[in-house]
């Protein structure tokens, strides 16, 4: 079915289609709300790798599992050795092994005070709890009950509580609470610009129809999906964003040229008929374009960044979907009427001639001047690159005051080494090669950055040996620590695991499938664009300046993140000297499919214009002038939302806020607004150039 008999059926059954639409809404919220208490904080693990296969003989093999809960016990005026002392943490651990769901404590007082658990001041000992259960869900309430009632003093000790569960429990209570806080900024922001920008209180009400189709759908289809895996809690910010965003874009889109059809004389079915015919074809095109960009996000082997895939491939398409029935179908009903309460009467009227079609003029006089000088101001934002770094969310990325990161922070800044975060080192085939695990223990030993490496122990054939590190185990130097152990002389077979490792791998997991996400992204983008444009030349220009673009993005990330300048953008945060990887992935492909967004609609309207009869110089001109006021709109008020994250007190949530936002706002300027003309002047009619045995493939506007 062509767009257009699309919108004749619509305008044929627009109250029965509108109303279905509203009741599967809201029967998708109800349903999909479920998902709120099945969120998972992590995903950041290559499922694949040696670390997953060390983790399976941990649990398998050794029936060993991580800590649930870490305690820091501190004494703050006696020995951790003090009878006083002794007699607390006995209570202690008595009382928390009572506790519904603990499977058993260990600590450095019941372990015949281990030196490796005591602090190097001597007045504080490590505590572990392990609990039952696996589940998610479990771990995340354990971890926030076990904050609320022991974080603080107990008799005269003092408790520090850390460790996964309590990481979980208050980095997702944290982004919850940080969502309705932006949202309560963002809403009603985005609803005074949207008054502004469609000048018509019930025109401007339009991007409801789709952003809440599209964020309750994904509810549901995120629901769906946590019941058969695991699903980032992040996911819910980019659901939110993206759905609200393109809520405006394909609203302005749609009714702006709903809006023109009506001042052609058009009747209220008509100029929905003759919107979806060009409207409705961009948008599906943009949409399509969007999706099958974030749909890469799922070939990477991390469950963060396939959570992002899922949440951004199923808002964007439901987007599209709601942009294409229920609005539609809404325009339809109250035809000219959303044009009711109008408080601005030039954004109703639209004209040929205006500023944008000035600047798109005078861009055109002098292209190469304008080439050459953006490009060296995306050259000055690109060159702090050379000084980044990557990492990965741990509880740094908390807020000062938050009880996990300053709990945290006293494990890290207290004991000697990562006693909660050992290598592990699993040989499969120990039991036969006892002499070459003990030469490789005694080559462990002397790495830079070992604090000690455990005596081997066996289980069956499989032989398990432990090494201590001293720096956090998601950073760059801990990846390096752990490519210098595997690249030690060892046993055949031997696999080397652990929080390290499974940094280690996770960021060789991101690095081995980038080339085929670039591969992806860039073969897609130029196909639909093709066949979008008739031309070979616009799609190489487009995806050449989105890379561009991008890096001018991560130029400024690496300047507020790493260097620590314009902190005022994102508020406070603790500065790590290092980007999450994870969350740059994310923003780079998330930014991509919206600058396509974009391109695709500034292209459409150019296209139109020169399939029409213009030349190139007028149809980029008239093209422009009926874009870039949607574009720019929409561009800023999708920045609103995106940048209203920085309010979070998570530094990744921050980072995806600004991250986005500048990218969108530079694309739909500087790119879009100064680029995009100067280059189409540089290349006049070859613009619109292809072999006329590829013409076939393309669609006529």
């Amino acid at each position: 079915m062509g767009f257009e008999a699309l919108g004749k059926l619509i305008t044929r059954r627009k109250r029965s289609l509108f109303a279905a639409s509203l009741i599967l809404a809201l029967a998708a919220g109800g349903i999909g709300s479920q998902v709120f208490t099945r969120f998972d904080s992590g995903g950041y693990s290559n499922p694949n790798s040696d670390s997953a296969k060390v983790w399976d003989y941990l649990k398998n093999t050794f029936n060993t599992k991580d800590p649930s809960i870490v305690f820091a016990v501190n004494s703050p005026t006696s020995n951790v050795e003090d009878p006083a002392v002794i007699e607390s943490v006995k209570k202690l651990e008595t009382e928390i092994a009572k506790e519904a769901g603990v499977e058993k404590v260990v600590s450095f007082w019941s372990a015949g005070m281990a030196p490796t658990l005591r602090s190097k001041d001597g007045k504080s000992g490590l505590l572990f709890i392990y609990l039952k259960t696996s589940d998610f869900t479990a771990l995340n309430d354990a971890g926030g009950y076990f904050q609320g009632k022991y974080d603080g003093k107990f008799e005269s000790l003092r408790i520090y509580t850390a460790g996964g569960g309590v990481f979980a429990h208050s980095i997702n209570s944290r982004i919850q609470n940080d969502l309705k806080l932006s949202e309560a900024v963002s809403i009603p922001l985005t609803f005074i610009l949207l008054l502004i920008v469609f000048g018509a209180m019930v025109a401007s009400a339009m991007p409801l129809v789709i952003g809440v189709v599209a964020i309750l759908g994904t509810f549901l289809a995120l629901y769906l999906i946590t019941l058969v895996t695991d699903v980032s809690i992040f996911a819910l910010n980019l659901t939110t964003g993206l759905g609200l965003g393109l809520g405006v874009d394909y609203a302005l889109l749609m009714v702006n040229r709903f809006r023109e059809e009506l001042q052609r004389g058009r009747n209220k079915d008509e100029a929905v008929v003759a919107m979806m015919a060009s409207a409705g074809r961009t948008v599906f095109f943009s949409g399509l374009t969007v999706v099958l960009t974030l749909i890469s996000l799922t070939f990477f082997p991390l469950n963060f960044l396939k959570s992002m895939g899922y949440a951004g491939a199923s808002v964007v398409a439901l987007a599209v979907v709601a942009a294409l029935i229920p609005l539609p179908a809404l325009l339809a009903i109250i035809g000219s009427n959303v044009n009711k309460g109008t408080l601005r009467k030039s954004a109703l009227v639209n004209h040929d001639d205006g500023r944008w079609s000035r600047v798109a003029r005078f861009v055109m006089r002098r292209p190469v001047a304008v080439v050459l000088l953006s490009l060296l101001f995306l050259g000055y934002l690109i060159a702090p690159l050379s000084a980044v770094k990557f990492s990965q969310v741990d509880s740094r990325v908390l807020p000062r005051d938050d009880r996990a990161f300053i709990s945290a922070k006293f494990v890290t800044d207290n004991f000697p080494g990562q006693e909660s975060n050992p290598i592990e080192i699993i040989f499969p085939n120990g039991a036969s090669q006892s002499g070459e695990i003990s030469s490789f223990a005694d080559r462990l030993k002397n790495l830079d950055g070992i604090v000690r490496v455990g005596l081997p122990m066996t289980q069956g054939k499989v032989v398990r040996l432990i090494a201590v590190h001293t720096m956090p185990p998601r950073t760059p130097e801990a990846e390096d620590l752990i490519h210098r152990v595997r690249a030690l002389e060892a046993p055949s077979a031997t696999l080397v695991g652990g929080v390290a490792a499974d940094y280690a791998d996770s960021q060789g997991g991101i690095k081995s499938k980038l080339s085929w996400v670039i591969g992806w992204i860039a073969l897609t983008v130029l196909l639909l664009l093709f066949v979008f444009t008739g031309s070979i030349i616009l799609p190489i220009k487009a995806v050449l300046l989105n890379f561009a673009s991008l890096a001018a993005t991560m130029g400024l990330l690496t300047t507020i993140f790493i260097h620590g300048h314009l902190k005022f953008l994102v508020g406070d945060f603790t500065n790590t000297g290092t980007l999450d990887t994870s969350s740059v992935v994310l923003i780079a492909i998330v930014a991509f499919g919206l600058s396509m967004d974009y391109e695709l609609f500034l292209l459409s309207r150019i296209k139109e214009e020169h399939d029409s009869g213009h030349s190139n110089v007028d149809s980029v001109a008239y093209g422009l002038q009926r874009s870039a006021r949607i574009i720019t709109a929409a561009a800023f008020i999708l920045a609103v939302v995106f940048y209203a994250f920085v309010l979070s007190g998570v530094t990744s949530i921050k980072l995806l806020g600004i991250g986005v936002a500048f990218a969108i706002l530079l694309d739909a300027t500087l790119i879009r607004a100064i680029l995009v003309p100067a280059l189409m002047r540089l290349f006049g009619e070859w613009n619109w150039w292809a072999p006329s045995s590829l013409k076939r493939w393309t669609i006529h506007h």
